[in-house]
């Protein structure tokens, strides 16, 4: 579909008026289509009556075949005979900078101005760029076009383009689907675990029940997710549907075009969405961050109520860590060995040194990440809370109160149970026995002979030692793993040699025996003895450090009932709203920058940044809104993006797929072939590419009014001057591997260095609702190729007002606008707002912010507050409060 010009000429009044012609998606634009104009003469705007003046008709074609591309058309009356005015309609073509009839514009004239050109709701409208990209992931675009005069009265051609993203909805399903995967795989580890004694086992059933509970809670929304067919995205008013919770509110992009005479066409990007948070959980005792701090400083007495190991977040963290690497390094290895006895098989010395190489890298790696004391510790625990220990443990502790009953607490009346010397168990706390027989930990609490004193304890946070268990036995286990690993390395060495010299090999004393059974010149059946040993070695580890590792969390899981399952829940809804929406815009940065190839480089040298903008107050609810999305921006920094090459250019192999595990997540981006092999070769081996996502908050309503003046602002200045402080050091990562010259040019030659320290003395500047704030942080974002996301609580209003005028803003700077233009261009974006709202932002190039609500409505019925002196002394207060937040 092409775009249409209007004109209405009329003889003593504004020569010009433009609209827009839409014709929708479903119904497209052919020569036969008729175009119906009907013209009214709009008295009171505000009160929208107008009158009918008259209407025209004629078709797609008429158009096309008229002379120039343009027809002039009679206006009749409704009864089809009186002449009202002539309506000019013309072709106009995206890119197409006319110069007729520019004479009869003037900026002196200020009414009835409306400088779009173009809307319409279909692809057709414009020629996007890299159309076959667009199409898996973006969809039901809306575009405007704008014609905007420059300060040499030149012209410039803007459009808006506002489009859908199938992300909304298809990386919450993933997610969904990999958390039920994630727990199942949980509970049967937990059933893994083999025979524990009474109170863990009684444990274990109560962590496997709740992550049951999750599950069927996780596969009923999924399946009220997979019913919703033809939606792309969730509007604010389902927010705190149930069924809705994973899906972000109102994700959409938005991309502003400018075509200048004088400077070539520039793009600029943004996506909304609305705050990433738990509506339908709630905000009544705070957000996640509140939350989960709360929750650390009591898991202690949760380990005492629950008689568990209490273990740090970093143990947790941890042990997470060691699982998510086993299970990606085991299946590596395994695939490696097999690689290198196939090599041997063919005998390919370059293979072999090849698939060696790699297998000894993994192999390092994977023995790394187990030389670690909390798998040695966590096993020690594991075996204390067998059967067989605690009988065995408590005859021996009977047996050894008889013998040196004068020895152990002099002075005493009662003899200590080993439980008081658990975590969770204070030293003068009286346990029975059955208690420590359930409870199967021991801490400081160690036998004794003769004149030996307990030993103390080693390490911090309860974990548990024990001199009957071998604590040498796991670092043998573990590194016989790299004996192993050193066999085979030796025995390719000596079959490399042997063929390279032709010679009877001299074998080392401890492959003798492997070697001597097989026929000297068959390579694989020498190498399939070390190769079998290494592969068994490394499933013992993987086995014994699995089983310790999952014991932790079940003592983590076990502390943190119920209440931890909760936050797990709410973390995970709050994770898959964020996620969807850095998804989205990773993929529009990547489509837009395919060209690009400073782009390219600095996105798998460094990676993006993120720049979250949020608008959300620091009062009420939307507190508990910030801290929500403060924890789901933050974890967003365990994502990274693999680009991939899709197997067909189908439209469903090319939408992007999330693999892996709560702690560590990768997003796969198909490209077609075509596309796939212009890239880097970097990116096209895989290498994993980071995103840096940073938040900025400013509330800029009538709460943060009140939160300033009466309240707290202080998470709103923590939390940028945390994210300040990481921006700083993405630049400082960046600059000493991306030369500043392969960054965008923009028309201010601000240096980044001088923005970053405006950015920074405006973090620490107590100045009420400083926009500054915001603004330097998203040119800063812009100069580094980063990806720009501006969020209030639903993504309508704040977030409008606050892209509407970074656009006219950018116009202004980047594009020459006319200062007479500024305001009608900011009023004319904004001209789908409902009265009222424009009023947030009062003066759009100062950015003062003002609230254009009625006084009144804060002053209640008097006659209802009489009723009682307390509730009228409140009332005077509160309209005193807004009084003074409407007049500052």
């Amino acid at each position: 579909m092409d775009c249409f010009q209007l004109r209405k000429k009329g003889a003593n009044k504004d020569p010009l008026f433009l609209t827009g012609v839409t014709f929708p998606s479903e119904y497209p634009a052919s020569p036969e289509t008729l175009v119906k104009l009907t013209v009214y003469d709009a008295k009171d705007k505000s009160q929208e009556s107008s009158c009918f003046l008259g209407s025209a008709t004629f078709s797609v074609g008429d158009l096309l075949r008229a002379k120039d591309e343009r027809l002039t058309l009679n206006l009749r009356s409704s009864d089809g005979v009186c002449a009202a005015g002539t309506v000019v309609v013309s072709r106009l073509k995206m890119g197409e900078m006319e110069a007729v009839d520019i004479e009869h514009i003037t900026t002196d004239i200020t009414s009835h101005k409306c400088p779009v050109v173009c809307e319409s709701a279909s692809h057709a409208c414009f020629n996007r760029e890299n159309t076959a990209l667009a199409g898996p992931v973006f969809k039901n675009p809306v575009c405007k076009v704008y014609r905007f005069q420059t300060v040499d009265n030149k012209w410039m051609l803007v459009r808006e383009q506002m489009e859908e993203c199938t992300l909304s909805f298809s990386i919450p399903k993933q997610l969904l689907s990999l958390y039920i995967q994630e727990d199942m795989s949980r509970v049967q580890d937990l059933r893994e675990l083999g025979e524990l004694s009474p109170h863990w086992d009684n444990l274990r059933k109560e962590v496997m029940t709740r992550y049951g509970g999750i599950i069927t809670t996780y596969q009923e929304t999924l399946a009220e997710l997979d019913k919703i067919t033809g939606c792309s995205f969730k509007p604010s008013c389902c927010k705190s549907q149930k069924s809705l919770e994973f899906i972000p509110i109102n994700l959409h992009t938005q991309r502003m075009r400018v075509t200048c005479p004088r400077k070539t066409d520039s793009s600029y990007d943004i996506v909304t969405v609305g705050a990433p948070a738990a509506h339908f959980q709630g905000f009544k005792c705070g957000g996640l961050q509140r939350l989960l701090s709360r929750y650390e400083a009591e898991k202690k007495s949760f380990s005492t109520a629950y008689q568990c190991i209490y273990y740090s977040p970093e143990h947790t963290a941890k042990a997470h860590e060691v699982l998510s690497t086993m299970n990606l390094l085991h299946p590596l290895i395994t695939g490696l060995a097999e690689q290198l006895l196939q090599a041997a098989q063919e005998h390919s010395s370059p293979g072999l040194r090849d698939s060696l190489k790699n297998l000894s890298d993994k192999t390092e790696q994977f023995v790394h990440t187990l030389k670690d004391e909390l798998v040695k510790n966590a096993l020690l625990a594991l075996h204390t809370a067998r059967p067989g220990y605690v009988s065995k443990n408590q005859k021996q502790t009977l047996v050894q109160g008889d013998q040196h009953q004068g020895h152990i607490h002099q002075g005493s009346d009662q003899k200590q149970s080993p439980s008081q010397g658990l975590p969770g168990h204070s030293p003068a706390t009286s346990v029975t026995e059955s208690t420590a027989v359930c409870n199967n930990v021991e801490g400081s609490q160690t036998t004794m002979r003769g004149e030996e004193r307990p030993l103390p304890l080693k390490h911090q946070d309860s974990i548990p030692h024990h001199n009957e268990y071998d604590e040498e036995e796991w670092d043998r286990v573990w590194a016989s793993v790299a004996k192993c690993l050193n066999c085979v390395i030796a025995m390719v060495d000596k079959l490399q040699d042997e063929d390279n010299s032709k010679k009877e090999p001299i074998l080392e004393q401890q492959l003798a025996d492997v070697i001597t059974s097989h026929n000297p010149g068959d390579w694989r059946e020498q190498l399939r003895p070390a190769v079998t040993r290494l592969k068994e070695c490394v499933m013992e580890v993987v086995e014994k450090a699995k089983r310790a590792m999952t014991f932790v969390l079940l003592q983590e899981a076990a502390c943190s009932i119920p209440q931890g399952f909760f936050l797990q829940q709410r973390r995970d809804v709050v994770f898959s709203q964020a996620l969807a929406a850095l998804a989205c815009g990773f993929v529009m940065r990547l489509y837009a920058g395919m060209q690009d190839k400073d782009f390219l480089r600095q996105l798998h040298l460094v990676g993006l940044v993120a720049q979250f903008e949020s608008l959300l107050s620091t009062y009420s609810d939307e507190i508990g809104m910030l801290e929500d999305m403060e924890v789901g921006i933050s974890d967003l920094q365990k994502v990274v993006f693999h680009i991939t090459e899709a197997k067909t250019d189908d439209l469903s192999d090319l939408q992007p797929l999330v693999c892996g595990r709560r702690d560590h997540f990768t997003v796969e981006v198909p490209l077609p072939q075509l596309v796939f092999q212009t890239l880097p070769d970097e990116i096209k081996e895989g290498k994993p590419l980071r995103v840096f996502p940073v938040l900025f908050n400013v509330g800029i309503n009538e709460q943060q009014t009140i939160a300033e003046r009466f309240g707290d602002i202080s998470l709103q200045e923590r939390i940028n001057q945390k994210n300040f402080e990481m921006l700083e050091a993405y630049y400082k990562s960046l600059s000493g591997k991306v030369s500043v010259e392969c960054l965008p040019c923009f028309q201010t030659q601000t240096d980044i260095k001088e923005l970053l320290e405006t950015l920074g003395q405006n973090v620490v500047t107590k100045k009420r609702k400083n926009v500054e704030i915001l603004w330097t942080a998203g040119m800063i974002c812009r100069r580094l190729n980063g990806i720009r996301f501006t969020s209030c609580k639903s993504a309508k209003d704040r977030t409008s007002m606050s892209v509407t005028l970074e656009q006219c803003a950018l116009l202004r700077d980047e594009h020459q606008l006319s200062k007479d233009f500024f305001i009608r261009a900011l009023d004319c974006m904004r001209s789908r707002l409902t009265q009222g709202d424009i009023g947030q932002w009062e003066d759009p190039e100062a950015g003062a912010i003002t609230e254009n609500k009625p006084a009144s409505r804060h002053f209640y019925p008097i006659a209802l507050l009489l009723v009682s002196s307390h509730l009228l002394v409140v009332w005077l207060i509160l309209s005193l409060v807004f009084l003074l937040a409407k007049y500052q």
